[in-house]
């Protein structure tokens, strides 16, 4: 199954969001997204999911990384984008909790299996400034090519 995350960013930190009690992964932290639908690309399935999840509008930048996780009935495909805020109050819709975090507190939360590997490579990324695309310690187009 193939499914989306948005690695998104805002004034330097990386949204994760908390999964609900009786959710599949119940209390395990992730990068928000959701199953692609048919017909749908990675990029639509975020936007739209973003939409649905917290009532925000999002840009989709650059593909992040894919992460594989198999699990007893089948394998999840989760492929990441880094996404960028761009209007609307955020108000969580089906998470328990989000926060707002830097790279370098990733390792205080638990999250589902395949963001781990995520979470391993964001501590590597330091962005201090995302108003007008990314500027980071390590190097990536920005937005808006």
């Amino acid at each position: 199954m193939d499914v989306t995350a948005a690695i998104l960013l805002h004034e330097g930190k990386i949204l994760i969001a908390r999964r609900k009690a009786g959710d599949h992964l119940e209390h395990l932290w992730e990068f928000p997204g959701g199953k692609i639908e048919k017909n749908e690309t990675p990029e639509q399935c975020l936007k739209r999911e973003m939409k649905e999840e917290f009532q925000i509008e999002v840009e989709v930048g650059e593909f992040f990384g894919e992460s594989v996780h198999e699990e007893k009935e089948r394998a999840i495909r989760l492929l990441a984008y880094w996404s960028r805020w761009i209007d609307g109050c955020i108000q969580p819709m089906v998470h328990e909790e989000i926060h707002w975090v830097d790279s370098s507190e990733l390792d205080e939360f638990v999250f589902a299996p395949a963001d781990r590997p995520f979470v391993q490579r964001l501590k590597h990324f330091r962005c201090d400034s995302l108003n007008s695309g990314f500027e980071c310690n390590k190097s990536w187009r920005r937005f808006g090519r």
